[in-house]
């Protein structure tokens, strides 16, 4: 496309990985792969949690709900990338670039959300085991439930209609595997300071707000925790929130680091990789992080693994 500003953009190019051509077929191999065991890692999750009577329990229902966000999460990108790698036709439609932003940034917002959700489920099971069952009742985790996709859908439809409202004019070829905020703000005619400013300050108060409440969440548990008199007890309760703990470094590490700065200092080699970490790799950790370092789903995995084998014998 013509870089004549009189032209509007309607189309973008995703150049993504184009410049390894020879390893096209290797990236396809590697990216289904992780796509696959993504989804059905935590597919296997969600199940587990529906079917297991002892999985019914908030942490497990809010746990239940990040898988599913992953699936969608990881599938916002990943199909697209294989679709390029496979027949090399990189051309993605403005609606189509702006769908893909709003759903990923809708999935995105509504997990920093969740996040938090279950930050507050382990504070009040830690701290409050009294009043526990009160504090995280069915009707509070629906409404937990509904408030993060809420405002994730709000996260999403805001920030794409705002950045798609702006004009493009070329060149319309972006430096990245998918339709992501800064890479797509710098195809942008005019000056986008401002918006740049205001991008940047909506997205603090997406991702600083939850991860406020989690550091104050833990920072009374872990109050908490150091006052329980037995070594044994504080290993058991460290334990019920060791893995959302990682999940959380996980998560906001890689997304302050991306979208908490100006739209200069991207750098269209090494970013594509961070996003590639937190919008591929995360996905796939999460369901390892959970099997792993969670003993009651690894022992809902092996009731069920007995159920099945005692009904084929």
């Amino acid at each position: 496309m013509s870089t004549n500003t009189s032209r509007v953009v309607t189309d973008f190019i995703l150049v993504g990985f184009s410049h390894l051509m020879g390893f096209q077929g290797l990236l396809f191999i590697l990216f289904l792969t992780i796509y696959l065991f993504t989804v059905a890692g935590n597919l296997l999750i969600v199940a587990l949690v529906s079917v297991d009577a002892k999985l019914h329990s908030p942490m497990y229902f809010f746990l239940r709900i990040l898988s599913a966000l992953e699936i969608c999460y990881t599938s916002v990108t990943v199909p697209l990338v294989l679709h390029h790698l496979r027949t090399g036709r990189r051309r993605i439609p403005r609606v189509g670039c702006a769908l893909q932003m709003f759903f990923f940034l809708f999935f995105g917002a509504t997990e920093c959300c969740l996040l938090a959700a279950m930050a507050y489920d382990r504070y009040a099971a830690i701290c409050t085991p009294l009043r526990y069952p009160l504090l995280l009742n069915r009707r509070v985790c629906l409404q937990l439930a509904a408030g993060a996709w809420t405002c994730g859908a709000l996260v999403g439809l805001g920030h794409t209609s705002f950045i798609f409202s702006l004009s493009f004019c070329g060149p319309n070829a972006i430096p990245h595997f998918f339709c992501e905020i800064q890479p797509v703000m710098q195809l942008v005619c005019r000056d986008t300071s401002l918006n740049e400013l205001q991008v940047i300050l909506a997205a603090a108060l997406i991702i600083f707000c939850p991860f406020g409440l989690i550091l104050v969440s833990y920072g009374k548990i872990l109050t908490t925790i150091v006052r329980i008199p037995s070594a044994a007890g504080r290993c058991k309760a460290f334990s019920t929130c060791s893995s959302h703990l990682l999940v959380v470094t996980l998560f906001y590490g890689t997304a302050i680091f991306i979208y908490i700065r100006p739209k200069a200092s991207y750098d269209p080699t090494t970013d594509p990789l961070l996003s590639l970490f937190y919008a591929v790799v995360t996905p796939i950790l999460n369901p390892v992080i959970y099997s792993l370092r969670n003993a009651d789903v690894k022992a809902a995995l092996k009731r069920t693994l007995r159920k099945m084998s005692s009904k084929e014998m």
